[in-house]
């Protein structure tokens, strides 16, 4: 699966932050997407759930979004042979 590079970005930035919740600025912040709209940032969380399995990313309502814990080392490969 080729992921374009805002989904390598936030990928790596939910990758970087095992177990951790990321809220919506943060995610925006460290993945470089300060100018796309928070809708357009959820959208490339949705792109992200397709390639990873629905249950990947984990929403943590009102707080912002996690990696699931099994899919920690499979997000940091992915997003590695994506730059490729």
């Amino acid at each position: 699966m080729h992921l374009g590079p805002r989904e390598r970005a936030v990928l790596a930035v939910l990758a970087e932050r095992p177990g951790r919740v990321v809220d919506r600025i943060e995610l925006r912040r460290a993945a470089g997407l300060h100018d796309l709209s928070p809708r357009r940032c959820e959208a490339v969380l949705v792109q992200l759930r397709r390639a990873l399995g629905a249950e990947a990313i984990v929403n943590v309502r009102r707080r912002g979004w996690m990696l699931a814990g099994a899919s920690s080392a499979s997000a940091a490969a992915l997003a590695a042979a994506s730059g490729d």
